[in-house]
């Protein structure tokens, strides 16, 4: 049997304010810090070890993967980054509070983009600066594989072939696989994992930075989950 963990980001003032990130580059709060270091301590405490992490290049990502790091003494630890396992691309939304748009569009509309499996945002242009083409930390990239504006299943799409490329042949190694990555992308390693359907992986909500372990067969067919989180370990 392996056992995969994933977490996501500790929180941000986006969170915090329930404004549209997606690929937007921000920081933890003082919250999020401590979330990330309460998800090392809760790690260490269960004595869980890695042999290799998988992130992000998103700020947030990164930050959470190195303060959980920090907390387990494995601040060693080799880690591959990927734009693949960035959060969903919120397109023109992005750095748009929920309840702004919701004004000018409507609440339910703000929750299918929000939540919805193959709704995409407004897109944004290609002479946007918000759009990825415009950022220099996706030069390497080809700008046909940039996205827009991603619904679920697009960043689905964008994600699985780092699953199925480096994360999964990692795992089947016989590796200790930690990732950090943001809910969505997290949402959709959960839904492949799991087989989850296109109308159930609407209703999926996953914390900031609460471990959420998996244990999986041979094969990565699916076994069991659960999350650890601090407040519920006998001290």
């Amino acid at each position: 049997m392996h056992k995969l963990v994933l977490i996501r980001h500790g929180q941000t003032q986006y969170n915090k304010d329930k404004t549209f990130c997606g690929w937007t580059d921000v920081d933890l709060t003082e919250k999020g810090v401590e979330e990330a270091k309460n998800a090392g301590q809760s790690l260490k405490k269960e004595n869980y070890v890695f042999d290799i992490a998988f992130c992000s290049v998103l700020k947030r990502a990164i930050e959470t993967l190195s303060i959980v790091l920090d907390e387990m003494g494995m601040k060693d630890l080799p880690i591959k980054y990927s734009w693949r396992l960035n959060e969903r691309h919120y397109g023109s939304l992005q750095g748009q509070k929920h309840e702004d748009v919701a004004k000018t569009c409507s609440p339910e509309q703000v929750q299918k983009w929000r939540r919805s499996f193959c709704d995409r945002p407004p897109q944004l242009g290609i002479d946007d600066p918000r759009h990825p083409c415009n950022d220099p930390k996706y030069c390497d990239i080809d700008k046909k594989d940039l996205p827009s504006g991603e619904s679920l299943e697009d960043t689905i799409k964008r994600v699985l072939p780092y699953w199925h490329d480096e994360i999964a042949p990692a795992i089947k190694s016989g590796k200790n696989v930690l990732i950090s990555a943001s809910g969505n992308s997290i949402r959709a390693l959960v839904k492949h994992i799991e087989n989850i359907s296109d109308s159930d992986i609407v209703g999926l909500e996953i914390p900031n930075a609460i471990p959420l372990v998996y244990e999986l067969s041979t094969d990565l067919k699916f076994i069991n989950k659960y999350y650890i989180n601090s407040s519920s370990l006998k001290s």
